[in-house]
């Protein structure tokens, strides 16, 4: 749920540990059943419920919880979730990109309206803010499971665009539609990885006060709270100091 295009690691010091914990478990455990869903249920033949399983994995989820998320695609046959994205302007006209995986679009859009009108943002139709970002295919590995010119040859070979090595991660970026292509050849030396996802960079990110800042945060997290919620990009420059 981190990275340089989310809110950051900031979260991760307002003394929310266990709730956050909670919640990215609910989340990854909601795309294991999206994905097993409109796919194979095995891994092997099914890419995407594969990269939902290793980034829950990473991030300690037991394994009966990822076993229940599997059943539940099969007994909740009238249960449908949709991707939706919702974009717009929060506080200091920061661009945001939020993206949610919901039974209930009326609903969710409505909650999504109140956080945004709530915190003196306003919601914007689609494009309005994601002209502001790029969209990437971004694949993350804690940084100990292979060494940086092993990683970079492998993306390189794999035709990926980037490949980032700093603090404990490396980040192979590559374009949306290949990333599972990319992710196949890393697999064939890589066991572990955090995440697989396409993320919404910021072209430019925008400084603002450190008063500023705490707000933004406060609206980040509300948007985080909100059960339909699965990721947030903004444009805001984020440091965890």
């Amino acid at each position: 749920m981190a990275g340089h295009s989310h809110w950051a690691g900031i979260k991760h010091k307002k003394g929310k540990a266990d709730k956050l914990r909670s919640k990215i478990f609910s989340k990854l455990s909601k795309e294991i059943t999206v994905a097993a869903k409109l796919g194979e249920k095995d891994p092997a033949m099914n890419p995407r419920l594969r990269s939902a399983i290793q980034a829950a994995r990473s991030a300690n989820v037991p394994k009966d919880n990822i076993e229940r998320a599997i059943d539940k695609s099969s007994m909740n046959a009238n249960l449908n979730y949709e991707n939706l994205r919702y974009e717009g302007f929060g506080p200091q006209k920061i661009a945001v990109i939020v993206e949610t995986l919901t039974d209930n679009k009326n609903r969710t859009a409505s909650n999504i309206r109140t956080i945004f009108q709530k915190a003196g943002g306003s919601l914007g139709t689609q494009g309005s803010a994601s002209h502001n970002f790029n969209q990437v295919g971004v694949i993350k590995i804690k940084r100990q499971e292979i060494s940086d010119e092993k990683i970079f040859e492998l993306a390189t070979e794999a035709g990926a665009d980037e490949c980032i090595s700093e603090d404990d991660i490396h980040e192979v970026q590559c374009v949306v539609n290949e990333i599972y292509n990319v992710k196949k050849i890393l697999e064939k030396q890589i066991d572990n990885f955090i995440s697989t996802e396409i993320e919404w960079i910021p072209i430019n990110r925008v400084e603002v006060s450190k008063e500023q800042k705490e707000n933004l945060i406060e609206f980040f997290e509300t948007l985080e709270e909100n059960d339909d919620v699965q990721n947030i990009f903004s444009n805001l420059k984020m440091d965890i100091n």
